[in-house]
């Protein structure tokens, strides 16, 4: 028995809250951005000159920093303890959030959103940690599916935040419609570039409560244990793991290959990027903003109920059963999508001679206006999509623009876009020797080289709600499975004398995975599609079905120990 049984229910209650709260930040750390991206990409490139490349840093921001803190945040939790590693995760969001909205340039822009990713690092590492220690074997599932849940409300709070800035942003456009150009520009700039600012100050309120509640928690048994020279707190009396046994002995290494292939592949299905990325996505797909941003808040609302769900039959069916079930539906709505923008990209027209044509010195502006669209040869009185993708030398960059842009701005092609040598991220690296991509110098003289430039049609409003479908199927069965079962993943499959480290590790790799997809996301899209990045997630949700059916032990009621019994030469877990 833990002394978790023993403490009263009141503290069990306010412990699965704050540590709910903690789930809270994470999903409004991965889903803040969907809705001020669209505002934050139309007033930052034309303010600060912001290229694709940089927008993919700041999306990728926030991953890239639960990299950095996921290597230190098992080490720390172990020095500090649990509870105050959450009170510092909460302090950093907290930070994070005027730093973004007060930011007047792309260096505190990017900073602020990693600080945002440091502290959802910290988060995904220390809050499951600390419910997998401090709760009962039967309460374990619903304890880490309450973290989902509240990750998911996160989402949708982050979605309706999105869709009432959207609509104030469409009122302000309709009412400047009847103005000169420049003054309607710039009555449609200030909405977007306030309506974005907006988005990230009311997330304050959250990392407030997290933080400040954080402080009242009590430390885990196990952790408090562990200090003290004894053994964790168990839940059963079974046999105690000997602190000699190598860390490369069988009851370590499978169970923890075996998590760093679930979190990989909870990543690699594109999860987080299509959602950071889902109003674009839609809006692409053919959905007007507003309806975009209502479909973004609907299936942020469908991921909180399937969430329900899973909260419900994560202690009934198990955690083999629900990651079945969920990747399965995964692999057929992104296989879903797929096809269906790749029937949309398949009638793009080839337009590089007519772009290449209108190249001087190694520069290119072009406006998407009506002139420019016979130039091009568009055959049709319906908004065009032009995507370019270009390159000086090694560095490569790609660049859209619809003609229904209601600031249409100018595709503007420069080398100080391509190769972003003042890039923060590429700029630290080359001090530290340690920067994997080209060296700037190889850039500096090349021409201008137009690779790729498609014009097509924007889809059809009913192609968008076809495609909105498909990632409800996909949103659906990630809540279900995925969704849920990671964070169980996370923190039962580790044996006690690594689990903090290890979990550490595992979730280094998952969000090294989910940063590398957000950071290529935008020029993969340009360059292959978006049938590309959907198809390639299929093809990880079949690596993920297989695994969840042939590798995966069930653990639904069984202690921690119990679990590690599992993958001792012994054999198999005691009866529960």
């Amino acid at each position: 028995m833990t002394a978790t049984d023993l403490a009263p229910v009141g503290a069990k209650r306010y412990l699965l809250f704050i540590a709910g709260m903690g789930g809270l930040l994470y999903g409004i750390d991965v889903g803040i951005i969907a809705g001020a991206l669209p505002y934050l990409e139309s007033t930052a490139t034309l303010a600060w000159k912001l290229s694709t490349q940089q927008l993919s840093f700041i999306v990728a921001a926030v991953l890239l920093g639960s990299v950095l803190s996921s290597l230190f945040a098992g080490a720390l939790s172990d020095l500090i303890g649990r509870r105050w590693a959450m009170v510092l995760a909460g302090a950093l969001f907290t930070i994070s959030i005027p730093m973004i909205a007060l930011s007047d340039g792309y260096s505190p822009l990017l900073l602020g959103r990693l600080l945002q990713g440091i502290s959802g690092g910290l988060i995904g590492v220390v809050v499951p940690l600390y419910l997998a220690e401090s709760l009962p074997a039967a309460q374990r599932g619903r304890g880490a599916a309450l973290f989902q849940l509240m990750l998911t409300i996160g989402l949708v709070g982050a979605a309706i935040i999105g869709l009432s800035q959207a609509r104030t942003v469409d009122a302000v456009t309709q009412a400047a419609a009847a103005l000169e150009p420049g003054a309607r520009s710039a009555m449609v700039f200030a909405a977007q570039d306030h309506a974005w600012r907006t988005i990230f100050w009311l997330c304050l309120a959250p990392g407030l409560v997290f933080t400040l509640g954080s402080l009242a928690l009590k430390e885990s048994p196990r952790w408090l244990a562990l200090r003290a020279g004894g053994q964790a707190v168990t839940d059963a009396k079974l046999p105690v793991v000997a602190a000699r046994d190598s860390l490369a002995s069988r009851r370590y290494v499978l169970p923890f290959l075996l998590a760093c292939l679930v979190l990989a592949l909870t990543q690699a299905t594109g999860i987080n990027s299509i959602l950071a990325y889902v109003v674009t996505i839609l809006n692409q797909a053919g959905l007007p903003g507003s309806t975009a941003n209502t479909a973004d808040v609907a299936l942020k609302v469908l991921n909180a109920l399937m969430t329900v769900v899973a909260v419900v039959l994560v202690d009934r069916k198990g955690r083999k059963f629900l990651l079945m079930l969920g990747s399965g539906a995964i692999v057929v709505a992104l296989v879903s999508a797929g096809m269906l923008f790749r029937g949309a990209e398949g009638a793009q027209r080839d337009v590089r001679a007519q772009v290449e044509a209108q190249v001087r010195d190694n520069s290119l502006s072009l406006r998407l206006d009506a002139d420019q669209l016979v130039r091009l040869g568009a055959g049709s009185s319906a908004p065009q999509q032009l995507t370019v993708a270009y390159a000086y030398g090694p560095f490569t960059n790609v660049k859209s623009l619809r003609s229904d842009d209601p600031l249409l701005p100018s595709v503007l092609l420069r080398r100080e876009d391509a190769i972003d040598e003042d890039s923060v991220i590429g700029a630290t690296l080359r001090r530290w020797h340690l920067n994997p991509f080209a060296d700037p110098a190889a850039g500096r003289a090349a021409p201008l080289t137009i690779e790729r430039a498609w014009l097509g049609a924007v889809p059809s409003e009913a192609h968008g709600w076809q495609v909105a479908f498909a990632i409800c199927l996909f949103v659906a069965g990630f809540a279900v499975g995925p969704g849920v079962c990671v964070w169980l993943a996370l923190s039962e499959l580790m044996p006690t004398r690594i689990r903090s480290n290890g979990m550490s590790i595992a979730l280094l790799i998952n969000q090294f995975v989910s940063t590398v997809i957000a950071a290529t996301f935008l020029p993969t899209v340009g360059y292959y599609g978006y049938s590309a990045v959907f198809f390639a997630g299929a093809g990880f949700a079949v690596l993920y079905f297989l695994t969840a059916a042939f590798l995966l032990p069930e653990t639904k009621g069984k202690t921690l120990e119990e679990i590690e019994l599992h993958f001792t030469s012994a054999g198999r877990p005691q009866p529960g």
